[in-house]
C-alpha cells in the first residue's frame, strides 16, 4: 500500500505544516504515529470533530506525557524501531523536552530527524513566532502577488506552509532516507517555510535577474499582468481562466473566442495590453461559463472554468481521475502522485486525541500490563471519557 509502506514515523503532534508532511507520508504508506499531548493543546482551531481534521487522515494517536521523564522515555523506546521522526517546534523546544537530536541520534543512530520552521534552525529570527503569510514576506513572494496598483494578496497558506513548508520537509526526508539505506547514518532535516517559499520563486528570480520580470506586481506575464493569463467574468457571474501563453495556444484562445488577429493589438505588445485586455473581457462577458465550457472543450487554449469548493469533485475529469475522494462524509483531496504499481489508498480517519494509545504500544512492543500501569498513572492517555 505505497511506496513508503513498512517506514515507521513518528509525529510530534502540530499545526500546520508537521501533520500535512506527516499526512503526505502516510498517505504514501508509511505508518505514522501522531504522540499527541496528554492534555488538550491551543491547535488554532478548536471545538472541530477530528473527521473535519483531513490533515490528520492515516495516522494512529498516541497521548503521552512528554513533560514527564516516563512520557520521554516511551519516544525514545519508539525511535528506537522507528525510521523517522519529526516536529514542528520552535528551536531547542526538543532539546529542552530531552528529545532533540543529539539525544534521539543516539538511541538510534539510523533516524532522521525532520525539523518544521517558519525561519530555520539558526538565525537572527530563528526564535520568533510566525505564520505563512510572514514566512512568504521574506521571500519575495508575497510582494510579488496581487494585481497592478494594489496591496499584495496572501495566496492562502498554500506557498508557506504547505508548498515551501511541508512538502519541502517531506521531500527531505525521503531523501535522507534513502542515504541512510546506503550510509546506515541518520540525520537531521532542517526544513523553513522561509527557504521553501524561496525555493519556489526560482523561475521568478531567474526572469528578473533578466530583467524580463519587473519588481511590481500585476505587469508581469504570470502574475495577471498578461491580459491571456489571467481570470474573466462570465454573463452568469462565474469566472473562466485563460493561460494562453505560447503563441499556437494564443493563436487557438482568440479562434474560440471568434476574435480576428488582424484587427488586435499584438500579442507581446505590453504598451497595448490594457486594449487587448478590454477586448477579452467584453467577449467573455458575452456567454455563460457553460457556453464557453462547450466551446473550449478539447481545445488547446489553455482555458478552464474556475471551480468553486463545492463543484471540484462533480468536474468530468476530476471525477474520472478520482482526484477528490469523501471519508467519514468529508470531501478532500485523494493521494497524489499516482504509482503504477504502489497504489496509495487514504488510511484510517483522523483519530481523537490518544484514541489508539494502547494499541499503539502494544504494536510497538508494549506489554499490557505495562500499558495499563502507565494510562493508570496518567503518562498515557485515552480519548475523554474512556474509563
Amino acid at each position: 500500500m505505497g511506496p513508503l509502506a513498512g517506514y515507521r514515523i513518528i509525529e510530534m503532534a502540530g499545526i500546520g505544516p508537521g501533520p500535512f508532511t506527516a499526512m503526505l507520508l502516510a498517505d504514501m504508506g508509511a505508518e505514522v504515529i501522531r504522540i499527541d499531548r496528554r492534555e488538550s493543546a491551543d491547535l488554532g482551531m478548536p471545538g472541530r470533530a477530528p473527521r473535519f481534521e483531513v490533515l490528520n487522515r492515516g495516522r494512529k494517536s498516541l497521548a503521552v506525557d512528554v513533560k514527564s521523564e516516563e512520557g520521554r522515555d516511551i519516544v525514545k523506546r519508539l525511535v528506537t524501531k522507528a525510521d523517522a521522526l519529526l516536529e514542528g517546534f520552535r528551536p531547542g523546544v526538543m532539546e529542552r523536552l530531552g528529545l532533540g537530536p543529539n539525544e534521539l541520534l543516539k538511541v538510534n543512530p539510523k533516524l532522521v530527524f525532520g525539523r518544521m520552521t517558519g525561519f530555520g534552525q539558526e538565525g537572527p529570527m530563528a526564535p520568533a513566532a510566525g505564520h505563512d503569510i510572514n514566512y512568504i514576506a521574506l521571500s519575495g513572494a508575497l510582494h510579488a502577488i496581487g494585481r497592478k496598483g494594489d496591496r499584495p494578496v496572501p495566496p492562502l497558506n498554500l506557498v508557506g506552509d504547505f508548498g515551501g513548508g511541508a512538502m519541502f520537509l517531506a521531500f527531505g526526508m525521503v531523501c535522507a532516507l534513502l542515504e541512510a539505506q546506503r550510509s546506515g547514518k541518520g540525520q537531521v532535516v532542517d526544513a523553513a517555510m522561509v527557504d521553501g517559499a524561496s525555493y519556489l520563486m526560482a523561475i521568478v528570480y531567474g526572469m528578473f535577474a533578466q530583467g524580463t520580470w519587473a519588481d511590481e506586481r500585476g505587469v508581469n506575464v504570470l502574475d495577471t499582468g498578461a491580459p491571456w493569463y489571467d481570470v474573466y467574468e462570465t454573463k452568469d457571474g462565474k469566472w473562466l481562466s485563460v493561460g494562453a501563453i505560447e503563441a499556437r495556444f494564443y493563436a487557438e484562445l482568440l479562434q474560440r473566442l471568434g476574435l480576428e488577429p488582424a484587427t488586435l493589438p499584438k500579442q507581446h505588445d505590453r504598451s497595448r495590453w490594457g486594449e487587448l485586455r478590454a477586448v477579452f473581457t467584453e467577449t467573455i462577458k458575452s456567454k455563460t461559463r457553460a457556453e464557453w465550457e462547450a466551446i473550449f472543450e478539447g481545445s488547446d487554449a489553455c482555458v478552464a472554468p474556475v471551480l468553486s469548493l463545492g463543484e471540484v469533485d462533480q468536474y468530468a475529469h476530476n471525477k474520472v481521475r478520482g482526484t477528490f475522494v469523501v471519508q467519514d462524509g468529508v470531501k478532500q483531496p485523494g493521494p497524489a502522485p499516482r504509482f503504477s504499481r504502489t497504489r496509495c489508498e487514504i488510511g484510517a480517519p483522523p483519530s481523537t486525541r490518544g484514541a489508539d494509545s494502547e494499541a499503539v504500544l502494544a504494536a510497538w512492543g508494549f506489554d499490557a500490563s505495562e500499558i495499563g500501569d502507565l494510562v493508570k498513572r496518567g503518562v498515557v492517555g485515552t480519548p475523554p471519557g474512556k474509563a
